[in-house]
């Protein structure tokens, strides 16, 4: 119990009052970036990442989708985890294109790897649907229907987000603006997390879980546990970010990113202890939630900058914050 209110009191740690300026401070520092070229895939773990329009470069680009169009995730489909989907190292340069030799790289365990190319013209296809987005998509075709089918064991599709008639908007309710967009994301072009939230849960575990349980974008350490969740607007490299809503979990950090398999109960079960919206938002409507990570957008993705691109091992400056997790947008 003793644990348990020291991450408590964490979580309710001083600040400045809401939406304050506060003077630059490294506050932490980016210590991992990961892209997660097809949604509810495995992961890549990247030196830097150039910022677009939508996120993260190749971030969320591609989905599997089921028989009737929709959207297929860990939370149906935990095998997802392991299936790997890896692009040319150069891709992560700023200002590289594709050429007729670039392709995206399926693994899988059980499965012959398979290349897809990123330039060759795809068929279009309507009707996909991700979460309350519906819109049109580029087929990766049959070849790939069916190594996906087979590996999954029922009838799925690849398709690639259509950015050539496609427009996805965040929520202006929380980015405060109707310009900005996303890929095939849950909700936001980012997500940061840091190391010292996850060393604070993982010292109330019996098992400790790493952080791809969570598959945040940006991973930080140096600041205190739960410090990010009330950054409101952070600077990396030349970027501004704002911090716009906490991020509600659902059922996959409790899927093993390692076998696809889902472990349990935990960590939700120990996150409703002391993450859960009863506990950080007492006062506000309660919706049986639990939050871990930051939800972000980027100010530069509206802009034509060069030299948009953040790497590990820059420093994250705090430039505004709100006073605690209970007056931080979820």
């Amino acid at each position: 119990m003793e644990r348990v209110s020291s991450i408590l009191g964490s979580v309710f740690g001083g600040g400045s009052s809401g939406g304050e300026s506060v003077v630059p401070a490294a506050a932490a520092t980016v210590t991992s970036i990961f892209i997660y070229p097809i949604k509810s895939c495995k992961g890549i773990s990247v030196p830097q990442a150039p910022i677009s329009s939508t996120g993260f470069r190749w971030d969320r680009q591609w989905v599997v989708v089921n028989a009737k169009r929709r959207a297929c995730t860990q939370r149906v489909e935990p095998k997802l985890a392991v299936l790997e989907a890896h692009l040319p190292a150069d891709a992560f340069n700023q200002g590289w294109q594709p050429t007729d030799s670039s392709y995206l790289v399926l693994r899988a365990p059980g499965m012959e790897e398979l290349k897809i190319s990123l330039t060759k013209p795809c068929d279009v296809i309507d009707d996909i649907t991700v979460w309350d987005w519906n819109g049109a998509a580029l087929d990766q075709g049959p070849e790939v229907a069916e190594w996906l089918s087979n590996y999954l064991g029922k009838p799925y599709r690849l398709v690639r987000f259509n950015t050539a008639s496609q427009n996805r908007v965040v929520d202006p309710e929380y980015a405060h603006s109707n310009e900005y967009r996303t890929m095939f994301h849950d909700e936001y072009p980012f997500l940061l997390a840091s190391q010292g939230s996850l060393n604070a849960l993982n010292e109330l575990l019996e098992e400790p879980v790493p952080i791809n349980r969570f598959r945040p974008n940006i991973f930080v350490d140096g600041c205190d546990p739960f410090a990010e969740d009330m950054w409101t607007e952070i600077k990396i490299n030349k970027s501004i970010f704002h911090g716009v809503k906490l991020c509600a979990r659902c059922k996959v950090p409790t899927v093993n990113q390692e076998t696809g398999i889902f472990s349990g109960a935990e960590p939700t079960a120990t996150l409703m202890k002391i993450r859960s919206d009863k506990v950080l938002r007492p006062t506000k409507k309660q919706g049986g939630k639990v939050y871990f990570g930051q939800n972000l957008v980027c100010k530069d993705s509206l802009t034509e900058r060069k030299g948009k691109i953040i790497q590990v091992g820059d420093p994250v400056y705090v430039y505004k914050k709100v006073s605690s997790a209970a007056d931080a947008a979820a």
